[in-house]
């Protein structure tokens, strides 16, 4: 895209893909989730740029154009916080702004906890704040629920693979962008879920899908299906009482199909979450779904920048 540099940087062994535009001393590093690599983030990087930060986006680790590691099968949430963090000292930053979506909002929780001194601030989407861990709510989700199915080793590779990885991402940005969590019959797989007939959503263009198919074509599944699905349930950080003492903002889309997922909407709202995120700032996009900043960015944008100018003295 216009204006945004890429490059390589040699990473724990691995070589990850790193997009940036922006210069300055105020930094923010955006975490993308699945199925997306930093070209999500996209309109947020330009908007940040344009209000004087330096943005910087990056694959994670077997994602996009970044480097697979040697055995993805033993992967987990932590390589993300030690690929974040050495990415950071590598490019000489002490401390940013984190803004992370889907999945990427496990790692930015995760750096705030274990590294607070490299927080400046944090944005989430569509993810209120926990670590990863056994999950009660996916634990009460039925049989078919998408997380439980692809959590199965193989299963996924073999719904998957009876597709091309275009139709792939397309049909899971179509089931992402419902109401409801995808969830399959016990005689239906994730994929046969979508008509083949069905447009993509009016906000994700042909140019954007043939973006991710060409790197998800580059990458494969095998590290994005360990990472969230199969470690999202392992605790690897050990922490009883975590705390973000980061100022934190939560940005959800009304229309989030993770808003139905059992005890999350009370969750939000709960002096629990006030307790683990003190200074946290909740707001909903009345319009928004799970991929609230891809289809409504400059609503997100406005938002974000707002939140990042009240913190960056």
């Amino acid at each position: 895209m216009e204006h945004i540099s890429h490059t390589h940087v040699e990473v724990n062994g691995l070589k990850l893909h790193v997009a940036e535009i922006g210069t300055g001393p105020k930094v923010v590093l955006f975490l993308h989730g699945f199925p997306q690599i930093w070209y999500t983030w996209s309109y947020q990087m330009i908007a940040v740029a344009k209000a004087g930060y330096r943005a910087i986006a990056y694959d994670f680790r077997g994602y996009g154009l970044s480097e697979l590691p040697a055995e993805p099968e033993k992967g987990g949430f932590i390589d993300l916080v030690e690929d974040t963090i050495a990415l950071l000292d590598t490019l000489g930053i002490s401390k940013a702004f984190l803004v992370g979506t889907d999945l990427g909002s496990f790692p930015a929780y995760m750096i705030a906890v274990l590294y607070p001194e490299r927080v400046t601030s944090l944005v989430s989407l569509g993810v209120p704040f926990r670590l990863p861990g056994p999950r009660d709510d996916i634990d009460l989700m039925p049989e078919g629920f998408y997380c439980k199915r692809w959590q199965e080793p193989g299963r996924a590779e073999a719904d998957f693979g009876r597709f091309d990885v275009k139709t792939v991402i397309k049909n899971i940005y179509i089931l992402f962008s419902g109401t409801k969590p995808p969830t399959a019959r016990e005689d239906q797989e994730i994929m046969d879920m979508v008509d083949p007939s069905t447009p993509l959503p009016p906000w994700f263009s042909e140019e954007d899908l043939a973006v991710y198919a060409s790197l998800y074509e580059k990458s494969g599944f095998r590290y994005s299906l360990q990472v969230p699905y199969r470690t999202l349930g392992i605790d690897c950080c050990g922490i009883t009482n975590p705390k973000v003492v980061a100022p934190t903002l939560l940005i959800m889309g009304e229309k989030d199909y993770a808003l139905s997922f059992p005890g999350i909407a009370d969750y939000i709202k709960s002096d629990i979450l006030k307790h683990r995120v003190p200074d946290l700032e909740t707001v909903f996009v009345e319009e928004g779904n799970h991929f609230v900043h891809e289809k409504l960015p400059e609503q997100v944008n406005e938002l974000m920048i707002n939140f990042l100018n009240k913190h960056s003295n």
